[in-house]
């Protein structure tokens, strides 16, 4: 049965150069790719901003996830809060954290794809105290299932 298709508004930001709305680069693609709005210098160790020139709005009950690309963390460029998420009340422009993690610098022209989004159900829940019977199988925390 095919899934409702959901719109997610999107307005490109004034005085900012156009680039393409988010998009699938395959049919098979879980995310849509963004691109960058600007041409940066991204340096070892330094999170830098960078502009999409595009501000999103999801519908109620969804939100949107910021993912990293693979591509770019095989060459040393990794999304500082992966994912990152944007809230169904947020209407500013969507900026994507980078950092580069060797020697020297990783250019980023306008238009290079910098991150992927993904819209997301949010499920209503409440948290409350109550006792959490431990899984013996999963005990150790951090890595406990091995490599």
């Amino acid at each position: 049965m095919p899934r409702k298709m959901r719109t997610v508004r999107v307005e490109r930001v004034p005085g900012v150069p156009p680039i393409p709305l988010p998009t699938r680069a395959t049919r098979g693609s879980a995310c849509f790719d963004l691109a960058s709005a600007e041409t940066v210098e991204l340096e070892r160790g330094r999170v830098t901003l960078v502009r999409t020139g595009l501000k999103m709005r999801c519908p109620p009950g969804t939100f949107l996830e910021v993912r990293p690309r693979s591509g770019l963390s095989s060459r040393g460029v990794l999304m500082a809060n992966a994912p990152g998420t944007i809230d169904s009340d947020y209407s500013g422009e969507v900026r994507v954290p980078l950092t580069f993690l060797f020697e020297g610098r990783y250019r980023i022209e306008a238009g290079d794809r910098i991150g992927q989004v993904r819209l997301v159900a949010d499920e209503p829940a409440t948290f409350r105290p109550g006792k959490v019977d431990p899984v013996k199988s999963r005990a150790g925390g951090f890595g406990s299932t091995g490599r």
